[in-house]
């Protein structure tokens, strides 16, 4: 029968999901061959949500005619630049990206993995910087070495994200119901992409860990999350919640000549969006004695509705989810790099003083004695006179503890002591920079090779292939993905993966820092406040 013989040819060398329904209209993405009986389609830009309005939580799209050809990424949600001085985006920004991979079949009940991007709740889009054509948050490497469904979503940010009152008349939090809205969208939907709503996997970096880790505490996303992976960033950093959200709506409103009484909210919910978002910029004129992590203002609120309580009280909401957290071990060399610029010069010594400043910056509700307390235990191993080196690296230790490290090990316990079947892994990424592991796991060194050494693509496999395997089964170990070193669960002695380019599985340890994390959990805490004289 030729018909049939002709019919079994086409099937092998062309798999498509071919035009696709969902509950807003039908979309059309682009197929790609990757290999011989490996494709895969490829959804840009479809709506998950309407035209959000001003300072309100995200609606329903109304769907569309005819197919909607899902070929182009979408404009970023509306932002600063990054030298702060202009802005780029649109407010119509509600969009996501699809990659689904057909590996030998068309894809059928695949897990599903949603990125959330970083960058303070101030920068980003869905499909991440643009290097010569080649976007950072391509899903394309992962979909198709892990077999998985690969989703990135946009969110708003900056003040029409995230600026709040503290009240109902500006509650804050809207990037956050975005992300909510788009976990939401892929839940009902993802079936007829070939994904399995059953088995949908969060990650995210940075403000997108902690974004990561808020939706798995909201009520709002009960039975939609399976499991999660926050790297760089939870929700317990010192900038994941905005202690005093009404003095930063108060800066806004003066900017943009709005007044401070009982009229704000109503002025700036007619202010332009251009000028607000302008008005909300990040001071880098940070110095030791005001360090840029204290000048992160804009991010999550307990609004009692997203967040009915502080975070710390919420991780019983997550009890049922396996969760992934880590850091890098130089996360704090950014931000610490520009309150003390001298740690990066190779000259000019460190002074000891600016280390006891930042301290006293980071301790400040406990007075002087909270910095002494502080600075015994980060120079409790120096020589008597420290070289320029040591120096240098504690301050760099010190804004890797505070901002990250140690917030991440705290929500790794709260995550574990709630924890019903859940379960709970660490790692620490080692001679890694903050955002440094942004192109491991989205697979840079295999899309562009001649920017990379085969050690980086070892790091980029091993990354893949354990992120993949935890989508899969929650075990980052098993789900056919070959990896270096058996990860072991936190539960187990507190044990932690070291991730390495030559790791065996002696990159294996227990305890990550823990005289650093009692310091800043326990003993720290436990000081009296300080009063104001001091």
């Amino acid at each position: 029968d030729v018909g049939l013989s002709l019919s079994v040819h086409l099937g092998c060398s062309y798999r498509s999901l071919g035009v696709v329904y969902t509950e807003g209209g039908m979309v059309e993405g682009k197929n790609i061959r990757l290999g011989w009986s490996r494709h895969m389609d490829v959804f840009r830009g479809i709506p998950f949500a309407d035209i959000p309005g001003r300072f309100e939580k995200p609606k329903k799209h109304p769907g569309w005619d005819g197919v909607m050809k899902a070929m182009e990424y979408k404009p970023r949600c509306l932002q600063l630049n990054l030298i702060m001085t202009d802005t780029r985006g649109s407010e119509d920004c509600l969009y996501l990206n699809i990659w689904v991979p057909h590996q030998g079949a068309v894809a059928s009940h695949l897990p599903v993995m949603v990125w959330i991007y970083g960058g303070a709740f101030l920068f980003g889009g869905s499909m991440g910087a643009n290097i010569l054509n080649n976007y950072l948050y391509s899903g394309q490497e992962i979909a198709d070495r892990g077999n998985v469904i690969v989703v990135t979503l946009g969110y708003r940010v900056g003040t029409l994200g995230f600026l709040s009152t503290g009240e109902s008349d500006l509650p804050g939090n809207y990037g956050l119901w975005d992300q909510q809205a788009a976990i939401a969208w892929v839940h009902r939907n993802i079936r007829s992409f070939g994904g399995d709503p059953g088995n949908i996997t969060l990650f995210g970096e940075s403000a997108g860990g902690a974004s990561v880790n808020f939706q798995t505490l909201t009520p709002h996303n009960k039975g939609m999350i399976r499991r999660a992976i926050s790297q760089s960033g939870v929700a317990l950093c010192p900038w994941g919640v905005i202690k005093n959200p009404r003095k930063i709506a108060e800066e806004v409103a003066l900017k943009v000549n709005c007044p401070t009484d009982s009229r704000m909210a109503a002025c700036l919910k007619l202010t332009d969006s251009v000028q607000l978002t302008l008005a909300g910029t990040l001071n880098l004129n940070s110095s030791p004695d005001n360090p840029v992590v204290n000048n992160l203002v804009l991010s999550a609120v307990v609004d009692g509705d997203f967040l009915p309580d502080h975070p710390s009280n919420l991780f019983h909401n997550a009890a049922n989810i396996d969760y992934i957290a880590g850091v890098n071990d130089m996360d704090g060399h950014l931000f610490t790099a520009f309150d003390i610029p001298s740690i990066n010069s190779m000259v000019v010594d460190t002074d000891v003083a600016d280390l006891k400043r930042m301290l006293a910056a980071y301790t400040s509700d406990k007075g002087i004695k909270g910095m002494e307390e502080a600075f015994s235990v980060y120079s409790a191993d120096w020589s008597t006179t420290p070289d320029r080196e040591t120096v240098k690296t504690t301050a760099v230790d010190i804004g890797t503890d505070y901002i990250f490290l140690v917030p991440t090990q705290a929500a790794l316990y709260l995550h574990a002591k709630h924890a019903t079947t859940g379960r709970t892994y660490s790692y620490i990424w080692m001679g890694a920079d903050h955002v440094d592991d942004l192109q491991y796991v989205f697979g840079k060194p295999f899309s562009t090779p001649l920017g990379y050494w085969p050690r980086h693509r070892d790091v980029s496999r091993y990354m893949i292939a354990y992120w993949t395997n935890f989508a899969k089964t929650g075990d980052p170990n098993q789900g056919g993905s070959k990896v270096p070193a058996t990860w072991p669960l936190f539960t187990s002695r507190d044990q932690y993966l070291e991730i390495h380019h030559d790791m065996d599985r002696s990159y294996v340890h227990q305890k990550m820092r823990m005289r650093f994390v009692k310091f800043w959990t326990s003993v720290l805490p436990s000081l009296p406040n300080a009063t104001k004289s001091e």
